[in-house]
Formats: C-alpha cells, structure tokens, sequence
C-alpha cells in the first residue's frame, strides 16, 4: 500500500544549500540540493554530491508506482478512511505514511495478536477500491521507451494490490515489478531499490530511480541509485533528489545500445 498524503518525516534525507533554477517559461523546472545524505546497512550518514540525470545514459530505471505511474490518490483516501472507521481510529497517522508499506503502517496501529486481521481488511478494502486509478501523464510513453531488460516497478503495495491498481489503470507493466511481498525491509530501506537492480542482473549505482516520496527517495539513494523526483504527491521542495521535475512529460527517454539516455523533452 502506498499512502499518498504528507511527508516521511521520519526518513526523509536532509537539505542542504538549495538552488533553484528554471528551464525555461513552461515551468520546467529543476530543484536541486548541493549534497544528499545518505546511509548503507552498516555505515552511519554521509553527504555526497548531486549526480547529473539530464543527457546521461543508465543501465535501466527502476520506477515507483503510486503518484509517479498511477495516480491513486482518492482511492487510498476511501479505502484508509473506511479501515479507520471501523477500528475507530483517527485518520490523522496517514499524513506523513505515503510511500511506506501498509503491513508496517498496520503494525503500528493495532497490537501484535490483531495484525494479521487488520491488515488482512485493509487489503481486502484496498483492492476493491481502484475504480478511478488512472494512468499519470507520461507514465506509458516512459514505460514504452524503455526494453523489457532495463525497466522495473518497484512498489510498497503487496503484489494482490499492485496487481488491481496495474490492471485498474490500463498500465502496461514491466516484466518485473518487485512490490512489498518480495522483501524483508520496506522503503526506506535500500532493499526494495536494490532488488528491483539484482533482478534486472544489474549494478543499483548504475540505475535511475523514479520517484514522488520521501521514503521511496531515501531507499533508493541508500541503494546507491540516481535519483528523479516527480513532484505532485509532494510539493517540489520538499523533495530531496539529485533532480525534481514537475511531471514525466518533460522528459524523454530513449533506449540506446548502451542504456537508456534521459533528455529533456523538446516538443
């Protein structure tokens, strides 16, 4: 499950200076930070220096999917209100949870011997819910740029849940999709980023990750990834990456022998 209002307050990495500079007139705009920090497994924070995205060539990018490929912002509202009404719970707690997996939203909601119940219901609610699911502006066209062996979706939802939001939109998706079943560690920690790179047979520091929230952001730096930040679920200052753009459609991505090649989009 992805929530998709608020902050990650609590993963979300540092500021420093910041820059702002415009594109051009149509409000291309890109933020940037002049360091970010980042953390691995076993090492404490560090800053490193922003890397470039526009007209660099990766190896393949790894794509978020709630508020970056689909919006399903009403949906997760109505079915998280619903699962709130019945356990008789303040909604409050969903501002700030976007981007984390619902099973360790639950967690910290309900006592141990009512977890499996509770999140065992808001799966069932969330995967009804998907009627108004829609593709985001150019999400398809990204996703058709690309070949099969350099793109992935790497999700918090649960596989059932990715699987009804794909098929609710119209999405076409990659062969691989690594969603919150297929680890241990949820975003914000590096291993949903790091996994999406092994099962594509590739190096994470060699890949471009997609995303709109500050967990998402701080999972993929720690894997060692470039870093784009659609701005939309969150405003574009709050977002900490090595570029923010305001939709996909700015860019254009185009597959070469030696990567994928990521430009500004020109018409």
């Amino acid at each position: 499950m992805c929530l998709l209002t608020g902050d990650s307050t609590g993963d979300k990495p540092k500021i420093h200076a910041r820059v702002t500079r415009k594109k051009d007139a149509a409000s291309m705009t890109q933020f940037t930070e002049r360091t970010i920090l980042v953390s691995g497994a076993d090492t404490a924070e560090v800053s490193r220096p922003l890397r470039p995205v526009i007209d660099q060539t990766f190896d393949a990018v790894l794509f978020d999917m709630d508020g970056t490929l689909i919006d399903s912002t009403p949906a997760v509202r109505r079915a998280w209100f619903a699962w709130c009404a019945e356990r008789g719970l303040d909604p409050s707690f969903l501002e700030g949870a976007h981007g984390q997996p619902g099973r360790d939203i639950v967690a910290s909601l309900v006592p141990p011997e009512e977890f499996d119940e509770a999140f065992e219901r808001i799966q069932q609610i969330e995967i009804a819910e998907v009627s108004d699911v829609t593709i985001l502006p150019g999400a398809a066209e990204a996703l058709s740029a690309i070949g099969e062996n350099r793109k992935a979706i790497v999700t918090s939802c649960t596989r059932p849940l990715a699987t009804a939001r794909i098929t609710a939109s119209g999405l076409v998706p990659p062969r691989v999709v690594v969603t919150a079943d297929d680890v241990v560690r949820g975003k914000p920690h590096p291993e949903p980023f790091a996994s999406g790179a092994q099962r594509l047979g590739l190096d994470p520091a060699r890949c471009l990750v997609i995303e709109d929230a500050a967990a998402g952001l701080r999972s993929a730096q720690d894997a060692g990834c470039t870093t784009l930040a659609v701005a939309g679920t969150h405003v574009a200052a709050d977002l900490s990456a090595d570029l923010v753009i305001n939709s996909l459609v700015e860019l254009k991505f185009l597959a070469t022998a030696s990567g994928i090649h990521v430009a500004w989009r020109t018409s």
